[in-house]
C-alpha cells in the first residue's frame, strides 16, 4: 500500500544551526502523496483490526485534518468503508480541499455541532464499526509509531524531535528510543497541559527514556498562522528546499531554531527532527502565501 524505501533521513544544516550541532530530518513526508508521513504508521494496524473483524472504520476529525484525509485514502486502498464525523455544522462549511478528497476518495462525511462532537452520542450509530480517535489515538496508533525509529539507523541521535497533536507519535518514538536518548515533543496546541497524561496512556511500562514536552512553541495555537511563521517556512525553504507544513512541521522547525539560540542543547548534540508530512494542510491558505 505504502513503499517504505521512499523515507529517508536528511542532513539539515541551515545557516542559524551552530556548528557544535549536527541535525538530520527523518522525512516521513517522502512516504506517500495522500498517506502522508506519521498518518499511515498510525493507521496501519487500524485498518489491520478493521479488516479482521469489523464493518469499517469510523473516525473523527475538524474541516482541515490530515488525519481524515489520510484515513480515506487508506481505506480506499484497502477497499475498507469509512465514515468521518466532521467538527463544525454541514450548512458553514463548505468542502474544502480536504474534505473534497476524504469524500473523493469514498469517505462518507457526516457533519455534527461541536457539542454533539465532544459527547460522541452518535457512535451507537454505526455498530460493527472499528472506531478510531481523533488523530489516531489509540494503542494501534502508538504501536505503528514504534516503527519510525526503526526504519532507517537511529540509535546514534542524542535527541530526537517531534511536533505533538494527540501525542500518539511522541508516544511512539518513546516506546522505541534508546534509554541514551532524549524524545521531546512541540505541542501544536494552545494550552496542551492534558498531553503529558494523554501520551502517558500509551507508554510500556517500565520505559525510561527521558521525554519532554515544551508548550511554549504553539504560536498561537493549532491551526494558527502569524507572518513570522509563514516567513519562517519561505526562508527555510530558499535556504534548504525543505517544505513544511503550518500545522506540524512549519512550528516544530521554528521552535527548533529558537532553541538552538538559547541554546537548549549540549555542545556535540546529534538531533533527529521527525517531518511528519501533513503538507496538504497548506492548501488552506491562497496560493500566493507560501512560496514552495
Amino acid at each position: 500500500m505504502v513503499n517504505l524505501s521512499n523515507i529517508r533521513i536528511t542532513s539539515f544544516r541551515p545557516s542559524w544551526l551552530p556548528a557544535s550541532l549536527e541535525a538530520d530530518i527523518l522525512r516521513l513526508d517522502q512516504l506517500h502523496p495522500e498517506i502522508s508521513g506519521n498518518k499511515w504508521f498510525k493507521l496501519k494496524h487500524n485498518i489491520s483490526v478493521a479488516q479482521s473483524k469489523q464493518e469499517g472504520i469510523l473516525t473523527f476529525g475538524g474541516p482541515y485534518s490530515n488525519h481524515i484525509a489520510a484515513t480515506a485514502a487508506a481505506c480506499r486502498l484497502a477497499n475498507i468503508p469509512c465514515t468521518g464525523i466532521i467538527r463544525g455544522e454541514e450548512h458553514a462549511l463548505e468542502l474544502n480541499h480536504t474534505l473534497q478528497t476524504a469524500a473523493n476518495n469514498g469517505m462518507r462525511l457526516e457533519f455534527i455541532s461541536r457539542t454533539e462532537y465532544r459527547e460522541k452520542k452518535h457512535l451507537f450509530h454505526y455498530p460493527g464499526y472499528h472506531i478510531i480517535p481523533e488523530g489516531g489515538h489509540n494503542a494501534e496508533g502508538a504501536r505503528g509509531c514504534e516503527e519510525i525509529l526503526h526504519l532507517l539507523p537511529t540509535a546514534h541521535y542524542t535527541h530526537i524531535l517531534c511536533a505533538a497533536g494527540t501525542g500518539t507519535t511522541l508516544a511512539g518514538l518513546i516506546n522505541s528510543a534508546l534509554p541514551t536518548q532524549e524524545v521531546i515533543g512541540i505541542p501544536v496546541l494552545k494550552g496542551a497541559r492534558f498531553l503529558e497524561q494523554e501520551v502517558a496512556m500509551l507508554l510500556h511500562p517500565g520505559i525510561n527514556t527521558k521525554w519532554k514536552l515544551l508548550y511554549d512553541f504553539h504560536y498561537g495555537g493549532y491551526g494558527r498562522t502569524s507572518p513570522a511563521l509563514i516567513n519562517f517556512m519561505n526562508s527555510l525553504n530558499r535556504e534548504t528546499g525543505l517544505p513544511t507544513d503550518i500545522i506540524y512541521t512549519g512550528k516544530l522547525l521554528m521552535a527548533f531554531h529558537e532553541l538552538c539560540t538559547q541554546p537548549a542543547f549540549p555542545a556535540n548534540s546529534r538531533i533527529l527532527l521527525i517531518h511528519t508530512g501533513g503538507l496538504q494542510g497548506n492548501l488552506s491558505l491562497p496560493s500566493d502565501v507560501l512560496m514552495f
